[in-house]
């Protein structure tokens, strides 16, 4: 990664960052949540970029200039509405469970052939 890509990369956080708090308080609260949500279950992709999370924002400003409240966005389940975002994201999770069967698989087919 170049010095630039570093610098353009902040500086467009920054900006994400500058629209979170632009959000109604209720929203805001909501964000962080969410955002520390995805930060421990993925998905893996969630760190290239604000993509999943500017679209997020995208969402809650729309949400916030029509007037609604933040669980009339998200539903009250916010956790679910997590996990709908990220349904056909491949997560940490996924990874983890592909790593310990790859290990399994190498550790019975090794058994294995020693027979």
């Amino acid at each position: 990664m170049r010095i630039r890509d570093i610098i353009e990369g902040k500086k467009e956080w920054r900006a994400h960052v500058a629209r979170v708090k632009a959000l109604p308080q209720d929203y805001q609260i909501v964000y962080k949540e969410i955002q520390k949500y995805l930060f421990k279950v993925g998905p893996v992709e969630l760190t290239e970029g604000t993509g999943l999370l500017s679209g997020l924002v995208d969402l809650f400003e729309e949400g916030a200039a029509s007037g609604k409240g933040v669980l009339e966005v998200t539903g009250r389940d916010v956790a679910a509405f997590c996990d709908d975002l990220i349904k056909d994201s491949k997560t940490y999770a996924d990874v983890y469970r592909e790593s310990i069967d790859h290990e399994v698989y190498k550790a019975v087919n090794k058994n294995a052939n020693k027979k």
